[in-house]
């Protein structure tokens, strides 16, 4: 497609690269659901041996995933998940490979995004467990926008799954087997776990049955989202280009991993993957020390609106990303967005909140779900799609 396209030809685009993710996801996941199986066993092993998951990114987007992968450790979102010990190691710090020198032990996992060779080939001369994505899990296509979305399911799946094993401490290395597992009040997530603890290959299966639920119920949220807001996305994507076209700026907000999900979305039209133009945005979620000052000496909830107080003009646009849709500091960002005559678009999970039924965004798409890293899977293809359509919209 051209730049130029008329709204029923961005509609089509809109179900062109679903069809695309849909597939992509069918096909990696098929292949790659046992050894990600397996892979979380390993983890797990180090996890029991107190070792811990250093991420590694050194380009925009990727350190945006390295710092997704930690909080999703450090911080866990679902009730019973145990907090196991996370660092987001990027670029920002100097070479990676120095870094890797200095903060890796032998027991740890090494997860690397994008191009980190010397911070891989450190940690394995450390002795630890080192994953270099995407080579170590070869992706389909050539699309770099569905490479990363297929990548934020693997780490959130390697999240949920590492537990089955560390639930299971008869199959670690060097742990004492029980007889079974009483899966207990976790059943509703792990249906598979009531198992003999001797048999790993039972568990490894069962896991990698979890592994490909996972992925379809990312395709269909992903169909959900998409097809339910094919028309707020295309209404978004032409409000934006407007706005940017005029010299406006995007403010890109987020709590969690939906502040790293704000993050891409500024790297994406920051440093686009493709020969499109460099545009106008603002991660309000980097800098610390205005967060942390904002946060001490006013309140959490003023952490972005202070911000939008501070850069924000009319013709600018804040991209809100939250799974709640209820957030106080979003609220308040929006909030004073429209006081000041700024566009607003909003990624919400669950029923879209307060968001959608107070009607405090020009733009809301919605990710039907409670599942949290699900809504978040979704909204990186929302974010992607929104972030292509931007350069075909007139």
């Amino acid at each position: 497609m051209t730049p130029g396209a008329s709204v029923a030809a961005l509609a089509e685009r809109v179900d062109t690269l679903l069809a695309r993710r849909n597939e992509a996801g069918a096909a990696f996941y098929e292949q790659q659901a046992d050894r990600i199986a397996r892979l979380c066993h390993r983890m797990a092993e180090r996890f029991a041996r107190g070792g811990r998951l250093v991420a590694f990114g050194a380009s925009p987007a990727a350190r945006s995933d390295a710092r997704h992968v930690a909080v999703e450790f450090v911080h866990p979102v679902i009730v019973g998940k145990r907090a196991l010990p996370a660092i987001g190691i990027t670029g920002d710090g100097g070479a990676l490979a120095t870094q890797a020198r200095l903060i890796l032990h032998a027991d740890d996992i090494a997860l690397a995004f994008g191009d980190a060779p010397d911070a891989i080939a450190e940690a394995r001369a450390r002795g630890c467990l080192a994953v270099d994505l995407p080579r170590d899990f070869p992706l389909p296509g050539e699309d770099p926008f569905v490479h990363q979305e297929l990548l934020e399911t693997l780490y959130h799946v390697l999240w949920e799954l590492v537990h089955v094993y560390l639930e299971h401490q008869g199959l670690l290395e060097g742990r004492r087997p029980r007889t079974t597992h009483d899966a207990g009040a976790s059943s509703f997530l792990y249906p598979f776990l009531a198992e003999q603890e001797t048999d790993l290959e039972a568990i490894v299966a069962d896991v990698r049955r979890s592994v490909l639920m996972k992925a379809d119920e990312v395709a269909a949220l992903r169909e959900q989202t998409l097809g339910e807001g094919r028309g707020r996305l295309v209404a978004a994507s032409r409000d934006l280009r407007a706005r940017l076209d005029a010299g406006g700026t995007v403010f890109a907000l987020g709590n969690g991993g939906s502040a790293t999900d704000a993050m891409d979305l500024v790297a994406d039209l920051r440093y686009p993957p493709h020969a499109w133009p460099h545009r106008r945005a603002l991660d309000l979620t980097e800098d610390t020390a205005i967060i942390t000052a904002v946060a001490n000496d006013v309140g959490f909830e003023a952490i972005f609106a202070r911000q939008v107080i501070a850069y924000g003009r009319p013709g600018d646009i804040v991209v809100a990303l939250t799974t709640s849709g209820g957030s106080g500091n979003v609220l308040a960002a929006l909030a004073e967005a429209r006081r000041r005559g700024l566009g607003t678009l909003a990624l919400v999970g669950y029923d879209g909140g307060r968001i959608l039924a107070d009607g405090l965004a020009d733009h809301v798409i919605v990710s039907r779900s409670e599942h949290i890293p699900r809504i978040q899977e979704a909204q990186a293809s929302a974010c992607h799609v929104l972030r292509e359509l931007i350069e075909l919209a007139t």
